[in-house]
C-alpha cells in the first residue's frame, strides 16, 4: 500500500473523493460550520455516536461529502496510543471491503505531532498487511493508496516520512516471521538480507560453516550440527556516520526452527516454533527502516542463523562446547540454545568497537509469564543504554520493561563440569537467560531484549508482530540525532595561561 501527504482542512476534506474517508475525532474537537464539523456534532449529540477512543459510526453517500463512505471514530483525549487503536479500528472495517484509495484526515487533531503520525500511519499499515507467499491464489489487496490529511504537511512531513520507512520495515519482520521453516531456512534468510544490500549504504557479509569454524564459534556451531539445513552468519552494515564513529551493534536470534534439540519440545503448538527467529526478522526489518530513513549512523547487523533439530549428531544434555570466547557451557538442556548462538554473536561483535550492543530474541517462556504480550523484557548492565530503550519503546509504543540482573541470580549456571552451565532451572528463568548472556557482553554497553510473548500472537489472530522493529528504529534515530548534535557543537576555545 502507497501513502500520500496532504494538506487538507475540513472543508477540503469534504470534496477529496475516495472510498472511504476516516476521520479522528477527540474529545475536545473544534466546533465548525463545514459539513464534516456539522456531521460529527450532530451525530454525537445525537447519541449515535461517542468519541472514547475505538467507537465508530459508519455514514454511507454523506450529502455534502464526496466519499462514498464515512467512517468517524473516536480517539478520546488524543493520545498517540487512542490514535493507533483507533485507526485499529477503522481500518479493520475497510481491509475486507472494495475501498481502494482511503483518507485518513488528522485535521480534527489538536495535536498531530510525529507520534499522532507514526501511529496512525504504522496501525494503516499493519491493518494492510497480509501474508501471501505460501498460499496458492493470491487475492491482490484491493486497498492500493492512503491519503493522510492534515493541518499542515509541511510540519508533519519528517514524522511521516519516518513512519512510513517504519511501515516497510515492519512489514519484512512480518513477512519473514510469517513464512514457515520450509521457506524461511538460514540459506533463504541469508537471501533476505543479500536483498537488503540493494539499499543506500547498506553492505551483506555471509559466512558459511566453515568460516564460523574457523572464527571457533564452537557454541553456534553445536546448536546447527543436528539439522541437514547448513548454517548462515549474517552480518550486515549500515555506514550512514563517519568512519571514526564507533557503529550499534543489533544481534538477532535466527532459530528458524526449534524443535527443543533432544531436549524436544511438547507437540503442542510445536509448529509456533517457526517464529524462533523473530530477533533475526527485527533485525532485517530495522535495516530495512535504515535504507529508506538513511540516519547519520553506523549500525552492524548480526545474525546466528540455524535450526534445532534432534538428529543423532545433535547435541546432548550434559555436553560440553566451548565457545568463541574461550569460555566452555554444560549444555544441561537442548532446548536453551538461544543462548548459546548468540553468546558467540556477543562475542564477534567486540571487533566492532561498539558505542552498544542490543540482542534481539525469542528467548525464554518465563518472559512470557512475568510480562505477557504487552510489553518486551529488557535487560542492561548499562543504566543509560537500558533509558533509552525504554524511552524509545514508550515514544514508539513499542513498550518494554527493565528486569533485573542482580548477580544472585548467576549462582544457578554454576557447573562442575565447564566454566558456566547453559539453563539454572524454572525459577526467573528469564533473568538466568540474561545472566548467562551477559557473561558474553562484558566489554561494551549491552542490552538484551526477550521478545519472547511480543514477537507474534496464537489463536485466530496468529502471525508475526513485527515486534520490537518499531522500539529498535527509535532508539537508532535518537542515537543518530545525539551524534549529530554532538559534531555541529562548537568546538570550545583554547584559553592560553599567562604565567606571571
Amino acid at each position: 500500500m502507497d501513502f500520500e501527504l496532504k494538506t487538507l482542512t475540513r472543508a477540503r476534506v469534504c470534496t477529496e473523493k475516495c472510498d472511504a474517508l476516516v476521520v479522528l475525532v477527540p474529545l475536545n474537537v473544534e466546533e465548525g460550520d463545514d459539513t464534516l464539523s456539522v456531521l460529527v456534532e450532530a451525530a454525537t449529540q445525537s447519541g449515535d455516536f461517542e468519541r472514547k477512543p475505538g467507537k465508530l459510526l459508519q455514514t454511507y453517500r454523506t450529502t455534502g461529502i464526496a466519499a462514498t463512505r464515512v467512517i468517524l471514530v473516536g480517539t478520546g483525549e488524543g493520545s498517540a496510543k487512542n490514535v493507533r487503536t483507533a485507526v485499529t479500528a477503522a481500518m479493520g472495517t475497510i481491509k475486507g471491503g472494495n475501498a481502494q484509495r482511503v483518507v485518513l484526515c488528522l485535521s480534527l487533531l489538536k495535536e498531530a505531532g510525529a507520534s499522532h503520525m507514526q501511529a496512525a500511519v504504522v496501525a494503516c499499515g499493519d491493518a494492510a498487511y497480509s501474508y501471501s507467499a505460501t498460499k496458492s491464489k493470491v487475492q491482490p489487496a484491493k486497498l492500493q493508496r492512503t491519503v493522510v490529511a492534515v493541518a499542515s504537511a509541511a510540519e508533519a512531513k519528517a514524522g511521516f516520512e519516518k513512519a512510513v520507512g517504519l511501515v516497510k520495515g515492519i512489514a519484512l519482520a512480518k513477512e519473514w516471521g510469517n513464512r514457515p521453516s520450509n521457506h524461511a531456512t538460514p540459506v533463504m534468510l541469508a537471501g533476505a538480507a543479500r536483498e537488503l544490500a540493494k539499499l543506500p549504504r547498506v553492505k551483506v557479509e555471509i559466512l558459511g560453516p566453515k568460516e564460523v569454524a574457523k572464527l571457533g564459534m564452537g557454541s553456534f556451531m553445536a546448536v546447527a550440527q543436528g539439522s541437514e539445513e547448513p548454517l548462515r552468519f549474517i552480518v550486515l552494515r549500515y555506514d550512514g556516520g563517519l568512519k571514526s564513529d564507533a557503529p550499534v551493534v543489533l544481534v538477532g536470534k535466527g532459530i528458524t526452527f526449534d524443535t527443543g534439540g533432544i531436549s524436544i519440545k511438547p507437540a503442542s503448538e510445536m509448529d509456533e516454533m517457526k517464529f524462533d527467529m523473530c530477533g533475526a526478522a527485527s533485525v532485517l526489518g530495522a535495516f530495512r527502516a535504515l535504507g529508506e530513513l538513511q540516519p547519520k549512523l553506523n549500525v552492524i547487523g548480526l545474525i546466528p542463523s540455524c535450526e534445532n533439530m534432534p538428529d543423532g549428531k545433535a547435541i546432548k544434555p550434559g555436553d560440553v562446547v566451548t565457545s568463541m570466547s574461550g569460555q566452555t557451557i554444560e549444555i544441561l538442556n537442548t532446548d536453551a540454545e538461544g543462548r548459546l548462538v548468540l553468546c558467540d554473536a556477543l562475542t564477534y561483535a567486540e571487533r566492532f568497537k561498539p558505542r552498544a550492543v542490543v540482542d534481539i530474541a525469542t528467548l525464554t517462556g518465563a518472559c512470557v509469564v512475568a510480562l505477557g504480550a504487552v510489553r518486551s523484557g529488557l535487560f542492561s548492565s548499562d543504566d543509560a543504554l537500558a533509558q533509552s530503550l525504554l524511552n524509545a519503546g514508550e515514544r514508539s509504543l513499542d513498550l518494554c520493561w527493565r528486569m533485573p540482573l542482580d548477580e544472585d541470580y548467576a549462582d544457578g549456571l554454576k557447573s562442575n563440569f565447564a566454566d558456566v552451565a547453559n539453563v539454572a532451572g524454572r525459577a526467573g528463568g528469564s533473568v538466568t537467560a540474561a545472566k548467562f548472556l551477559q557473561r558474553f557482553a562484558a566489554k561494551f554497553a549491552w542490552a538484551h531484549l526477550d521478545i519472547a510473548g511480543t514477537a507474534w500472537k496464537s489463536g485466530a489472530a496468529k502471525g508475526s508482530t513485527g515486534r520490537p522493529v518499531a522500539l529498535l528504529v527509535e532508539y537508532l534515530l535518537e542515537q543518530a540525532a545525539k551524534t549529530t548534535a554532538v559534531s555541529k557543537a562548537p568546538a570550545k576555545k583554547r584559553v592560553k595561561t599567562v604565567r606571571a
